[in-house]
Order: structure tokens, then sequence, then C-alpha cells
């Protein structure tokens, strides 16, 4: 069995190998290639912490396996991220444990990756304003992967917390972008792409707010009652997630979907417009929506990238159970 740790993922998997794993997982979803398992997610009653597991098998990649971890809201007062997961594979052919992989770091880059692929496939060619609603530890890789999928001028961001926001615009300083706090009113009116990457419970953004051709990745919602965008907004949008079941049971869909203001057969899975057999923003003026829930495939996809290269590398420990 291999163990990869924290820091070797670090160093073997890149934005690109993310990109690429997300990108190919979500195609071989659309074609049924490969599926998810039902997802746990549980408050545990202990550290205010939620924590659960995400599994599934890609059968084109040959990837099998879960993640298991949860968010920790106490942890940043420790040090550490407040997302700590492992990620386990299995070898499909007998079962047997294969690797053993931090995901921590995966996590937030494959979250990253997959808005990054909704911007590459949904977002308008001539977007020059990126919009960031949220400042936490996924933010940072939020906005570099971003940044790579058009040519942006500007940023342009809103936090609860103004003050996180500083090592924010120090991201964007290394990318050469001009960085601007606003209220989300402002940014709603001026950003040609949002993401939204938060842990909120309420609206953040009101449909009045979005301008037309705006492209959102909302990648925060990812629990039942979490939510970060108005319903209307939902509803006035042309709406695509990464697994639809998720989307309308714990990802930002489903408040639309509880308030009657759209339907399942509405969301467009993302794999479909990868794969050509669904088409994607259809107007330079259409509202494209990408509700990023986090599949545990993305998870699966990257770990395997990850051992594959720390096994090719020698940076992989390898032991007997």
């Amino acid at each position: 069995m291999l163990v990869v740790s924290e820091e070797v993922c670090r160093e073997v998997v890149g934005r690109d190998d993310a990109f690429t794993a997300v990108e190919n997982v979500f195609a071989a979803m659309a074609k049924g290639d490969a599926y998810n398992f039902p997802v746990i997610r549980e408050a545990i009653g202990y550290a205010d912490a939620l924590y659960g597991f995400k599994s599934g098998f890609d059968r084109q990649g040959l990837a099998l396996g879960l993640k298991s971890g949860g968010y920790w809201p106490g942890n940043i007062d420790k040090g550490l991220t407040n997302h700590q997961s492992t990620v386990f594979l299995f070898d499909p052919d007998t079962g047997q444990l294969r690797a053993l992989v931090g995901g921590n770091y995966l996590t937030a880059v494959r979250t990253a990756a997959a808005s990054a692929v909704s911007i590459s496939h949904l977002a308008r060619k001539d977007s020059k304003v990126l919009g960031m609603v949220g400042a936490g530890h996924q933010a940072a890789f939020q906005l570099r992967a971003a940044a790579e999928q058009r040519d942006f001028e500007r940023v342009v961001a809103w936090n609860l917390h103004a003050e996180m926001l500083e090592s924010l615009r120090g991201v964007a300083d290394d990318l050469g972008l001009p960085f601007d706090v606003v209220e989300r009113e402002k940014l709603g009116a001026e950003a040609d792409v949002i993401i939204t990457i938060t842990s909120a419970h309420e609206a953040l953004l009101m449909k009045e707010w979005i301008k037309p051709g705006t492209h959102l990745a909302c990648m925060g919602t990812d629990t039942k009652g979490k939510q970060e965008l108005d319903p209307a907004l939902i509803a006035a949008a042309k709406v695509f997630t990464d697994e639809v079941a998720q989307s309308i049971t714990i990802g930002e869909c489903q408040h639309a979907i509880a308030e009657n203001l759209i339907l399942e057969k509405d969301i467009v899975p993302i794999g479909a417009v990868i794969n050509g057999t669904e088409g994607g923003r259809m107007s330079a003026e259409e509202i494209t929506i990408f509700d990023g829930t986090g599949v545990g495939l993305q998870d699966l996809a990257v770990a395997s990238v990850a051992a594959g290269l720390a096994e090719s590398l020698g940076k992989a420990q390898r032991i007997s159970l």
C-alpha cells in the first residue's frame, strides 16, 4: 500500500493536473462510466464539526474509493485548516487498499479545478472582471485557478469579515491583478464571473444585483441548509452542476427546488457540456450558474493522480498491512 502525505501531494499535483482530472471525471459521469455513491455527512455533536464520507467508482479511470473527513470550524484557532480529510483508494480488481492519500490540499485544488472547468466551458470569452465572495482557506486556490481561464483585468471581492480579504489581495498582487474590496451589490454589477466560496446559510447575492451575461460558480453549498444565492437568481439562470442528485438535495439548487422555482430536469450536468451532448452558454446575455456540490469522484480522480505521480517519482511511502 502507498502512503502519500499532504506535503507530497502539494509537490506533485499542480493546477493543470487537477483541472484535467476533474474535467475527465465530469465527462465520465455524464457518459455513465463513473458514478458516486450516496453521501454521508452529519453533525457529530462535538466541536461543532461536520463529518462524513464521499465515495464512488470511475470505471473509465479505474478509481475506486472514498474520502473521509469534514469541517471543524474551530481549527483556524489551532493553526489548522477547517477542512480535514483523507482519501482511501482501493484496487477495483481485488478490493485491496491501494493507497492512503492526504486529502486537505487535494480538496482545495479539486474544488478550484471544478469552478475553473465551469469557467472554461460557460463563462463569456470576453470576461474581464472576476468577483470573489469569500476569503477562507479555499479562496486563494479558487482565484489562482480562475485567473488561468480568462484574461481577467481586475478582481472585486467581498467577505463578511473584510479584514480577511488582505490575504486574497496578496494573491491578486502575485497575479498582477488590481484588487478592490466592494459591497455585494457593486460586485454583482461589475463582475463578469463570480465565485462564491463560503459556509453561508443565507442568500449572499440577490437576483437584481447580477448583470446579464454573468457566470457564477457557487462552490460553498455542499450540505443541507447551506445557501449562497437568492433562489430567484437560480430560477432566472441556466443552471449546470457536477451531479444533479446532489445539487437538488445538498447543493445550491436545493432551495429553488424546495420553492418550486425550478425542476430537476432544468439542471444540466456539466459533463454533458464537456462531451458536447448538451449546450452550454447560449448567448452573451444569459446568466449561467455552476452548482459545485463537490462529488467524491473528484477526490478519487485527483488522489489517483497524486498516487501515480508520487510513486513514479519515488516520493510515496510503501507499507504492508
